[in-house]
C-alpha cells in the first residue's frame, strides 16, 4: 500500500474548483468504479446529489445511517428518493436501539460530552460497518454552510475509513442549489418547509428562527459550542486525517499520472 495524503491533493483541489459536480461525478465514477457509494442524511444538499446521481446517470449505491431516532418525514424521503430515482440505498443502524442505549448509559445528549459519545454510538459507529467496502464515498457538504465548512476541499481524506470523501457540491452556492432544486422539482424532507434548515436526530434538531445561522437547531440545547456530529472528517481537526492508504496504481489514477519504476 502507498500513502494518499491531503496535500497530494492540493493541485487536483484547484484544477477541480472549475468542475460542475456532474464532471466530478462521472470523474469519480471513472476512476473508483465499484468501489465508491454516495453518503445522504436526507437533506437538500444531499437530495439534489441523489437527483444528480439519478438524472445524469451515474449508478452507484447510496448509504444512509438511521439513528433509530429521525423523524419520520426523514425515513420518508429516503423512501421516496429510493422508489422515484432508482436509487439504491443502503441503511445502516446503531448496535443499540436509543432505549437500549439509554437504560445502559442515561440520556447522553443532555451534555457536550454525552452528545459526542451518542453521535459517535449512534452516527459513526453504524457508518464504521462500510469500512473496507468503498475507496471513495460522494458527500454533499458545501463552503456556502459557513463555519468550518467554509473551506471544505472537494477531495478530503478520511482515516476512519480509509476512503476519499468527494464533495461534490463544496463550490455550490445558496443561489445555485436553489435554482437546481427549483428547475428539477428535487425531493424534498419535508421538514425543510417547516423552518428546520438542517435536519437530524428528533430529539437534537430544532427549527430556525429568521436571522440565526443555518445550524442554530442543532444541539441547540448544548449552546454555540456543540454544532456538528463528526460524521464528516472535514468538520474535525484537519491534523486527525493526514492521509489514507491505497495502492499505488490507485493514487495514480486519482492524481492523474504514471508511476515509473524504472532506475
Amino acid at each position: 500500500m502507498a500513502r494518499l495524503s491531503q496535500a497530494d491533493l492540493a493541485e487536483l483541489n484547484r484544477t477541480f474548483d472549475d468542475r460542475t459536480p456532474q464532471e466530478l461525478l462521472l470523474w469519480a465514477r471513472d476512476i473508483f468504479g465499484d468501489r465508491i457509494a454516495a453518503l445522504t442524511s436526507m437533506q437538500e444538499a444531499g437530495n439534489v446529489v441523489c437527483h444528480m446521481l439519478h438524472s445524469v446517470p451515474v449508478p452507484m449505491p447510496v448509504v444512509f445511517v438511521d439513528t433509530g431516532v429521525l423523524f419520520q418525514e426523514t425515513l420518508d424521503t429516503r423512501d421516496r428518493l429510493a422508489q422515484q430515482y432508482g436509487l439504491t440505498i443502503h441503511t445502516l443502524t446503531p448496535a443499540l436501539t436509543m432505549q437500549q442505549q439509554t437504560e445502559q448509559l442515561g440520556i447522553l445528549y443532555l451534555t457536550p460530552e454525552g452528545q459526542k459519545q451518542c453521535c459517535e454510538l449512534r452516527k459513526n459507529e453504524p457508518l464504521d460497518k462500510v469500512r473496507g467496502q468503498y475507496d471513495a464515498m460522494i458527500g454533499s457538504l458545501r463552503r456556502a454552510d459557513g463555519g468550518r465548512r467554509g473551506s471544505c476541499p472537494i477531495l478530503a481524506v478520511d482515516t476512519r475509513l480509509n476512503l476519499l470523501r468527494i464533495n461534490v457540491l463544496a463550490n455550490f452556492d445558496d443561489e445555485q442549489l436553489d435554482a437546481y432544486i427549483h428547475t428539477h422539482n428535487v425531493i424534498l424532507n419535508p421538514l425543510h418547509k417547516q423552518g428546520y434548515s438542517t435536519i437530524g436526530c428528533n430529539r437534537c434538531t430544532t427549527p430556525v428562527l429568521p436571522g440565526e445561522p443555518k445550524r442554530a437547531g442543532r444541539w441547540r440545547h448544548l449552546g454555540p459550542w456543540s454544532v456538528y456530529c463528526g460524521i464528516n472528517p472535514t468538520d474535525l481537526d484537519p491534523q486527525r486525517a493526514p492521509a489514507v492508504d491505497f495502492p499505488q496504481d490507485l493514487i495514480d489514477r486519482i492524481l492523474g499520472r504514471s508511476t515509473d519504476f524504472m532506475i
